[in-house]
């Protein structure tokens, strides 16, 4: 999720040099919300950036990879890629999967960057682009850039308006609303990211007390997470067990984000709301907040590793819920900050 959200900046400004070109994608099926509305016609707000969407459950195909419909799908994603004859190719994740992925379109032209996240995807790469930006996204419209020599920039991202889904945000967050409403995602990818669900808790009881509506956004598996806080809100906050289509929708509502580093604080800067990173282990310059107001806490102690471990990065406990409360504060009331 959050490399797509990363990789909009830079086609949604390619898509704005070159409104006449065809852009397609390939993603995997459960993000296709990022990038189309469900039952949309092809254009429009529904889908608002690319022509074709071309969908790769990779996940699955790694499970059983000598399946047979696993060998039917990925043909059939390459005979459809190949139709359409594309005269460059862009790996913006920078992964072996992602360049494999990529090979499969034979292209004119597979860009990708010079020093990619997993080594081994540059030699599948026809051209390797140094890139010097801090941030990722600013390696992305590096990469962009690189197809046809534009001087391009960051942009705003276009993501799909879902009417389904806004009906389903309308009646959690009428647009009468006049509460501060503050959105917590307390889960990520990996436990050593993850700030304790009881200091998430404790900043949702003082917001509440505040006057602040709390919504929390919880992923598959996550549910014990929103029930801590619950407890600790004595029912207060509002749970949210939402579609991706669903999340963009309330997101696009709401006054303020409060996560670490995931997918739903990517997801809120892509959509200009304020966000309250909270980081440890990953590096903020390369993968905090972007193009938003944003409050970044990190420890002076957390040093960059991606190490799949399970408990909270020791720099990362450090971090304290008054902390936190003090940057949401200035966010959601920027004219009483000092």
């Amino acid at each position: 999720m959050g490399d797509i959200l990363h990789a909009l900046p830079a086609i949604t400004a390619l898509r704005q040099a070159h409104p006449d070109w065809v852009i397609d994608w390939v993603v995997e099926p459960r993000w296709r919300a990022l990038l189309a509305a469900e039952g949309n016609s092809g254009s429009g707000p529904t889908q608002p950036l690319i022509d074709h969407l071309h969908l790769a459950p990779t996940r699955i195909w790694r499970k059983a990879p000598f399946n047979r419909q696993t060998i039917h799908e990925i043909n059939a994603l390459r005979a459809a890629m190949k139709t359409a004859e594309y005269d460059a190719v862009l790996d913006l994740q920078g992964a072996i999967r992602s360049a494999i992925v990529a090979r499969l379109a034979s292209g004119k032209r597979l860009i990708g960057e010079a020093e990619p996240r997993e080594r081994a995807a540059r030699w599948l790469f026809s051209e390797r682009i140094a890139t010097s930006g801090a941030h990722v996204i600013e390696q992305d419209v590096e990469l962009a850039s690189a197809i046809a020599g534009d001087k391009l920039v960051p942009v705003p991202p276009l993501l799909p308006i879902d009417p389904a889904a806004e009906a389903w945000a309308d009646e959690i967050l009428p647009q009468t609303f006049h509460q501060p409403s503050v959105l917590i995602n307390p889960g990520a990818g990996w436990g050593a990211k993850r700030w304790p669900v009881e200091r998430y808790a404790a900043v949702a009881h003082c917001l509440i007390a505040a006057g602040c509506r709390i919504l929390i956004n919880v992923g598959p598996g996550e549910e014990p997470l929103a029930d801590a806080i619950l407890r600790q809100t004595s029912g207060a906050a509002i749970p949210l067990i939402c579609s991706l289509a669903q999340l963009i929708a309330i997101t696009r509502r709401v006054s303020l984000v409060i996560a670490g580093d995931t997918g739903p604080l990517h997801l809120a800067c892509a959509l200009s709301r304020p966000v309250v990173g909270i980081y440890g282990p990953t590096d903020p310059s390369r993968n905090g907040p972007f193009g938003t107001r944003s409050i970044v806490l990190r420890s002076p102690e957390s040093r960059r590793d991606h190490s799949r471990l399970h408990a909270p990065e020791a720099g990362l406990l450090t971090i304290q819920p008054d902390a936190v409360l003090r940057a949401a504060n200035a966010l959601l009331y920027p004219e009483t900050a000092p």
